[in-house]
């Protein structure tokens, strides 16, 4: 026998076509926001528009960044130096100069420490290198300082030296603490 009613067949498929994207809404909905709340948040991607400096600033001094910490790293004063000299010079309008500058940043290492960070079958897994800046900001122009503490840690196996793992972190220890330094100072995070 057939349908007599061709149209009833086409609504009770559209229908289960509904119901399905009913239930897939939400889900879908879900998912948008969540995508557009993590690709349009301010801090996922660094992004040079984010470098914050007055327009009274034209010029920078980089004093050399002393080590204070109890262990001295003697390569890590003078290349966290150069590479953040370095990077203020490529990231910013800012001109490098030696003598009085608008802004004049001096830093020391406070802290090069090692601790262990796990534990696997009763001994030392992981053993963490703890770095931390001391950051101090002169503004010539405004006659005020500003003071930030940077801090990062960097994990090694603990089958390795300490000599080694800062052979094996070198270049990932001045990237990051270049980088965490230069986004305390021009970045309005």
């Amino acid at each position: 026998m057939k349908n007599k009613n061709p149209d009833k067949k086409k609504n009770s498929v559209t229908g289960k076509i509904s119901l399905v994207l009913l239930r897939v809404s939400p889900l879908l909905l879900a998912i948008l926001s969540v995508w557009l709340v993590t690709t349009t948040s301010g801090c996922s991607i660094y992004r040079f528009k984010d470098v914050s400096i007055p327009d009274s600033i034209k010029t920078v001094k980089v004093n050399y960044i002393e080590n204070k910490a109890r262990y001295i790293n003697p390569q890590l004063s003078p290349q966290l130096t150069d590479k953040l000299r370095q990077k203020i010079v490529n990231q910013t309008r800012l001109t490098q100069t030696n003598g009085d500058a608008d802004w004049e940043i001096t830093a020391f290492i406070s802290d090069y420490s090692v601790s262990t960070a796990a534990i696997s079958n009763q001994q030392n897994a992981t053993d963490r290198l703890n770095i931390t800046v001391s950051v101090s900001l002169y503004d010539r122009v405004a006659n005020k300082t500003q003071d930030y503490q940077v801090s990062h840690s960097f994990d090694f196996s603990a089958t390795i030296t300490l000599e080694q793992a800062q052979v094996q972190l070198g270049d990932q220890i001045l990237t990051n603490m270049t980088d965490e330094i230069f986004n305390k100072l021009f970045s309005n995070w």
